[in-house]
């Protein structure tokens, strides 16, 4: 007779609905959903903000932009993955891009690509891209809820071994090991919904709804984006299990960790430059 197990097993079905084998693709997984939901709410939001007059962006406008936007998150999160995490597997066999099947998305590229999408779109546009940007931003935190949430049924990306209540079995972890061998972990990919996710979706609505946009400076919700996921992905980085095992880059710190350094870094300066921009605009008024 198999140990009762103390903890939870995270064993979801990883397929929302599964297709016959005869068919190209498997199914339908939580994981692609996510992103499907996260674009969808984006639209929704970008509507509303031309309806109550938050957005000069017609329907035209978002749609065109929400194309940009979905480019620029599948290109740049695979290919972040691709040049962040696994670099030598990529340059030996660049094909490997095209396996979205395997998974395998990184949030650092989905950032700068969406990044250059939207600079790109501005451009097209002519419109200020850091005004079209702190619309954009305000958008991200859904995409990234629902990303962490299908991580966490994936029972991917886990949290490092822990005996807190809340903990979870992550079978996955231990491929091949009885379960009442594997020890628990944080769940790690929830800490990430909350702090990535959903408290950035509600701070960057409050920002975005409350503010005046005539008084803030434009880019400076942008800023604050990067910052505040920089913050919560090192929080979070201290109960999740390092990328890579135990790989690291500079001073121990973990790849998530560094890259998320650099983020904040990048963010502190889009604040800045931004506050100086309507320091120097406001002088020139007086």
């Amino acid at each position: 007779m198999e140990p009762q197990l103390q903890y939870p097993v995270c064993d979801f079905d990883p397929f929302l609905i599964r297709f016959p084998e005869w068919m190209p693709v498997p199914g339908i997984r939580w994981y692609g959903l996510a992103y499907v939901m996260g674009f969808i709410v984006g639209a929704l939001l970008l509507r509303l903000y031309y309806k109550r007059g938050r957005s000069p962006l017609n329907p035209d406008q978002q749609m065109s932009l929400m194309t940009y936007l979905i480019i620029g998150t599948l290109v740049g999160g695979r290919l972040g993955y691709m040049l962040l995490y696994v670099p030598g597997e990529f340059f030996r066999n660049p094909l490997l891009f095209f396996k979205v099947w395997d998974g395998g998305m990184a949030s650092h590229g989905g950032f700068v690509g969406i990044y250059l999408a939207v600079l790109l779109y501005a451009r097209r546009v002519k419109q200020s891209f850091r005004f079209i940007a702190d619309i954009t931003v305000t958008l991200a935190p859904a995409g990234i809820l629902f990303g962490r949430l299908a991580n966490f049924i994936n029972g991917e990306l886990w949290g490092k071994i822990t005996d807190v209540p809340w903990a979870f079995i992550f079978p996955k972890s231990m491929e091949g090991v009885p379960l009442w061998q594997i020890p628990p972990r944080h769940p790690s990919q929830l800490y990430e919904a909350a702090l990535e996710g959903l408290f950035l979706l509600v701070y960057l609505q409050l920002r975005f709804w409350l503010s005046n946009p005539k008084k803030r400076p434009a880019g400076s919700l942008l800023g604050e984006f990067f910052m505040l996921y920089a913050v919560g992905r090192i929080f979070c980085e201290l109960f999740r299990e390092p990328d890579g095992g135990n790989i690291t880059l500079i001073m121990g710190l973990s790849r998530g960790t560094f890259y998320s350094v650099l983020t904040f870094v990048f963010g502190l300066g889009i604040l800045l430059y931004a506050r100086r921009r309507r320091s120097k605009a406001a002088s020139k008024r007086v």
